[in-house]
């Protein structure tokens, strides 16, 4: 058989398994790179050559940047702003201004780095709102491939129309002439949505979908009956307190009030150091006038937003946060002694609270005299602590945390701490990518590495939050875009198309290379679909003694409708696992996109660039 026979049936095998969705997709892939191999089509080094691709490099790093704003809390506030913006009850709203949002996003930096940026905070409303992750994950991506043609940044096509229109002597497309036929594709791809999009899209979430966190400070404090009478208060320079222990804090003269914790006023830890010092924070826990009556008398001051004592307000915010841990059998914690208000061994973590079956275990009024309350197996205990000093301490094998302190503060803390950092990197990606000083790739990985710098990220959180098998399928099917080159099949296809075509006219030129375009793009690459068809484009159009513009332009939004598979874009793969969508979920919304996509394509183009 030759090598485009060989060639043909591999795809075949490849989209038949896929379709069938009984193998895991990273091996049908590895599979598919294999065979291109085995069957001497290409070498090794070639079938191989897709995991040292920039583009795999690239996406990549866009899992870490999207992780890194999800772990500070950025796409947390970013979900809150959308869900206030859209309200939780319309979908319609919600729809309509998550896809503009990742539209614009992508004009400016390409499809792969908006819908990395989007994808944690599309998830993050889904739990919020409890709606089916696979009802807005489709759609973000949809909507991003047509924001894709609002200017010449969205995708690199659009950088290959307009070089190829300056060489055919057209000359190029502007910045943002390319909106001319962006807006209408945007604006049909959100009606589409939006009126047939609940229909055709497949009622699940992803298998590994986190547990809605957002109430989560109110629910522990209730559960722990602090949900009121707390107060944080901080010692002002003229304090009697300032230059005390804390062991000598007298509150015998306020029997309302009971002495929590003493709080670093730098780290919002426990204090650690003998004295108590100006900007240190008393803990207490009582009557809101025998509080006011303390913090006037010895000169202590409210915070403001703790004002009404409302506990998730003191113990849970951007420095300071909560976690529940249970006491497991033969846990070497079992027989201790504990009691309220305790500072922990590290010194870091504060026990407010402990509850035996369900209720609260009760202590003596000499209590730290006694030794506090003997732990057993099955007891809880809630813990107030930095968020760093949670995320450290709670590794131990003596205890099981009940919800995981990074997973609570990625949902409940918006605009945690590394925030700024992580919003100011994300802003210097973008204009890297916008401004084309460097290749996105290299961007990318700055990006990466100013993220794991400045703290926000370990490398080890790094590599774990990189979805391996997005990277994986990715790059193992990017040699089939080189075989199908190689081999000429790609050529022969396109050659053959024209050929058919082209004494049809213009027209029906521009919807054979569509059909053409859009088929291929369903399969390979879409910049290496354009590679292939542009110059057979052109040509066709010299030959017919009709302008290239509108052929350029056509096969740019034939590129961009890459609707029908999940391996036709990286980014329809991102979803994939996150919207629990199988191969055959694509198509049911994609075909009715695809066809509008045709009908601006091959009718609306020519009305603004003529033959």
């Amino acid at each position: 058989m030759s090598p485009i026979a060989y060639t043909g049936i591999i795809i075949a095998v490849a989209v038949v398994l896929f379709v069938w969705n009984k193998i895991p997709v990273v091996l049908v892939a590895m599979m598919t790179a294999l065979a291109l191999w085995a069957t001497g089509i290409l070498t090794l080094p070639q079938a191989l050559a897709g995991f040292g691709d920039p583009a795999v490099i690239f996406i990549a790093s866009l899992f870490v940047i999207s992780s890194a704003l999800e772990v500070t809390g950025v796409t947390a506030w970013a979900g809150q702003l959308l869900i206030k913006g859209a309200g939780e009850e319309s979908r319609t709203r919600l729809l309509l201004l998550k896809m503009i949002l990742v539209a614009l996003l992508t004009a400016l930096i390409s499809v792969n780095g908006a819908v990395a940026a989007l994808l944690p905070v599309v998830v993050v409303i889904a739990v919020r709102l409890r709606r089916k992750s696979s009802q807005l994950l489709m759609p973000l991506v949809f909507a991003a491939h047509a924001g894709s043609m609002l200017a010449l940044t969205g995708t690199p096509v659009n950088v290959l129309v307009s070089e190829a229109g300056a060489e055919a002597g057209v000359g190029e497309f502007g910045f943002f002439e390319f909106a001319l036929i962006g807006v209408p594709l945007l604006a049909g791809t959100m009606a589409i949505i939006v009126v047939f999009g609940q229909r055709l899209l497949p009622e699940r979430n992803g298998a590994t979908m986190p547990a809605d966190f957002s109430r989560h400070a109110k629910t522990l404090v209730e559960q722990y009956g602090l949900a009121s009478g707390l107060y944080q208060l901080r010692v002002r320079a003229s304090s009697p307190f300032v230059g005390q222990a804390a062991a000598a804090i007298d509150l015998s003269a306020y029997p309302e009030l009971k002495l929590v914790a003493i709080q670093d006023n730098i780290s919002s830890g426990p204090l650690r150091r003998a004295a108590i010092a100006e900007g240190d924070h008393l803990l207490l826990r009582g009557d809101a006038d025998a509080a006011a009556a303390l913090a006037a008398k010895a000169h202590l001051a409210f915070r403001e937003e703790t004002k009404t004592g409302q506990g998730e307000e003191v113990l849970f915010n951007r420095r300071s946060g909560l976690a529940e841990v249970v006491i497991p059998p033969r846990s070497g914690l079992i027989g201790q002694r504990v009691f309220p208000g305790m500072v922990t061994d590290s010194g870091d973590l504060i026990i407010l609270a402990v509850q035996r079956g369900g209720a609260e275990a009760k202590v003596g009024s000499v209590a730290k005299q006694a030794g506090g309350i003997v732990l057993q197996a099955g007891d809880t205990m809630l813990l107030q602590g930095t968020w760093k000093a949670l995320d450290v301490h709670l590794n131990d094998p003596d205890v099981l945390v009940v919800s995981s302190p990074e997973l609570v503060r990625r949902q409940a803390v918006p605009m945690g701490p590394g925030a700024k950092q992580a919003v100011a990197i994300l802003i210097g990606m973008v204009i890297l990518l916008a401004t084309g000083i460097v290749p996105p790739a290299v961007a990318g990985l700055l990006a990466a590495g100013a993220v794991i710098l400045s703290g926000i990220m370990s490398a080890e959180q790094s590599y774990r939050a990189i979805s391996w098998t997005t990277v994986i399928l990715v790059g193992a099917m990017m040699p089939l875009s080189t075989a199908m080159t190689e081999t000429g099949a790609a050529k022969l296809m396109a050659e053959q198309l024209v050929s058919l075509v082209g004494e049809a006219g213009p027209i029906a030129l521009l919807a054979g290379l569509f059909a053409l375009t859009a088929i291929m793009g369903q399969l390979i690459s879409n910049t290496a679909t354009a590679l292939i068809v542009i110059p057979i484009g052109v040509a066709a159009a010299t030959s017919m003694g009709v302008s290239p513009q509108p052929v350029l332009m056509s096969t740019a939004i034939a590129a961009a409708a890459s609707f029908l598979t999940p391996i036709a874009t990286p980014t329809n793969l991102m979803v994939m696992g996150p919207g629990g969508y199988a191969f055959s979920d694509y198509w049911k919304l994609g075909l009715p996109l695809l066809i509008w996509f045709f009908v601006v394509s091959v009718f609306f183009v020519p009305l603004i660039w003529r033959f």
